[in-house]
C-alpha cells in the first residue's frame, strides 16, 4: 500500500515559480526511480522530468533549463522545482515512478500559470 500525495500547485503568473512536493507514504522504505508528469487537458500525461535512485536528473526539452527535480529519501519525498513558467506549463501535475509499474495515481496538483 503505496500513497502518493501531491502538493504544491497554484496559480502563478508567467515567469513566476513554483514548488511541487510529492509524498510518498504507506508500504515504502526508500524510492527508486522517480518522476513528475503532467496532463494538459485534451492532452496525454507526459513525463517532465525524473531522477533515478542515486539522484541524476533528466527532463523533457520542453522544461529543460527551467525544472529541477530533487529527492529527499528520508523523507520519501521528491520536488519539482518550476521556473520562468509559461502558460504550456498549466496542467494537472503528478508524481510516481519514472517507469512502471507504477504506483497508485494521486490526485494530482493543479498549476496554472497565467496573468
Amino acid at each position: 500500500q503505496v500513497q502518493l500525495v501531491e502538493s504544491g500547485g497554484g496559480l502563478v503568473q508567467p515567469g513566476g515559480s513554483l514548488r511541487l512536493s510529492c509524498a510518498a507514504s504507506g508500504s515504502i522504505f526508500s524510492l527508486n526511480g522517480m518522476g513528475w508528469y503532467r496532463q494538459a487537458p485534451g492532452k496525454q500525461r507526459e513525463l517532465v522530468a525524473r531522477i533515478s535512485s542515486g539522484g541524476s536528473a533528466n527532463y523533457a526539452d520542453s522544461v529543460k533549463g527551467r525544472f529541477t527535480i530533487s529527492r529527499d529519501n528520508a523523507k520519501t519525498t521528491v520536488y519539482l522545482q518550476m521556473d520562468s513558467l509559461r502558460p504550456e506549463d498549466t496542467a494537472v501535475y503528478y508524481c510516481n515512478r519514472a517507469t512502471g509499474p507504477w504506483y497508485p495515481w494521486g490526485r494530482g496538483t493543479q498549476v496554472t500559470v497565467s496573468s
